[in-house]
């Protein structure tokens, strides 16, 4: 069976194919997709065949990405339980951008609450790796925080910090319009990282140091400002994935000295059977988030700005190689004409 699929065909291009559909094995469900979610981040790097890669090996082209859509069950096999067809679900690992995708059961949530829009309930996944960054810090209400990156995954880092009782919640981002953004979603103060003061200025809003940071750029120059302005025992979560490890860190004085903890908070970084605490199956805190949108906690309409079609795949990814600041956060393809 064939399905049609948005594809890497080469260095910063991108088409929608024809592809082939996997079989439908005992353990694995057919779903066809309603919205898939684009991770900007994840996604650029891999159009542009960005080095160091674990997860697609540099200079394989076709490269087809995306791991988190909403669709319905229409097939199981013989040996899954937990959905069956009709049922609405969230996807997750091995669910690209297609109308159709075989994936295992273990990679399907059933949605159960049939108010939840579509694009909205296809964040659960991606938010996901923001509340993982979260729970790894340990963050006790009352404490300083700080969300370095106002991305799809920094601004519901963000959010996530307000609902966990974080206090003060920072912001940091290039982009004016970001910063705008992340006190629209609650953020008490931002900041630009290209201040000459930038340090002392959050310094003075923190009380003298940060306690839980989530450090979302991927690039080591924040890990270093976050070491500079992080509080004596306080946790940085690696949210972002540092690719480029080229500036320099002291870590006897910056790491050592402080009691600071540095914390890998890959989504793989996470249990896959039984959640325990500060550290969740992404079933459970794909749940959880799918809550917080439910009862509002989650303002996802202030997140979810734009609704591509599959069709007009190579300008969105044009537009995302050339000018990537400005790409709209909380992007979705619809797939439902």
């Amino acid at each position: 069976m064939k399905r049609k699929a948005i594809a890497f065909t080469a260095p910063g291009v991108a088409e929608l194919v024809e592809a082939r559909l996997p079989e439908l094995q005992a353990d694995s469900v057919l779903v066809r997709t309603e919205v898939s979610a684009i991770s900007a981040g994840t996604e650029r790097a891999n159009l542009l065949d960005l080095p160091n890669l674990a997860d697609s090996p540099h200079g394989v082209f076709p490269k087809y990405l995306g791991y988190s859509g909403v669709g319905h069950v229409v097939e199981t096999g013989k040996a899954v339980q937990s959905v069956k067809p009709g049922d609405r679900v969230l996807t997750h690992w091995g669910s690209i951008h297609a109308d159709y995708n075989v994936l295992t059961e273990n990679n399907v949530v059933k949605i159960e609450d049939d108010s939840l829009a579509p694009e909205h309930a296809v964040f659960a996944v991606i938010a996901g790796f923001a509340l993982n960054g979260l729970r790894k810090t340990r963050l006790e209400i009352g404490e300083s925080t700080a969300v370095i990156g106002m991305g799809i995954l920094g601004v519901f880092s963000l959010a996530l910090c307000r609902i966990a009782g974080g206090s003060p919640v920072l912001a940091m981002d290039l982009s004016e319009s970001r910063r705008q953004l992340a006190l629209e979603l609650g953020a008490h103060l931002t900041f630009d990282p290209t201040d000459a003061d930038y340090i002392q200025q959050v310094k003075a809003a923190s009380g003298g140091g940060v306690n839980a940071i989530i450090e979302v750029t991927g690039q080591s120059v924040a890990l270093k400002q976050a070491l500079d302005f992080s509080a004596k025992f306080g946790r940085i979560a690696l949210l972002g994935c540092t690719r480029v490890s080229d500036t320099a860190i002291d870590y006897y004085q910056q790491v050592h000295r402080p009691g600071v903890e540095i914390i890998g908070a890959h989504t793989a970084a996470r249990p896959s059977l039984e959640s325990r605490p500060h550290s969740w199956t992404w079933q459970d805190d794909a749940r959880a988030l799918m809550r917080f949108m439910a009862d509002g906690r989650l303002p996802m309409d202030k997140i979810v700005s734009t609704l591509y079609r599959p069709a007009d795949a190579s300008v969105v990814y044009t537009k995302l190689a050339e000018n990537h600041h400005d790409f709209p956060i909380g992007a979705v393809f619809d797939w439902r004409d």
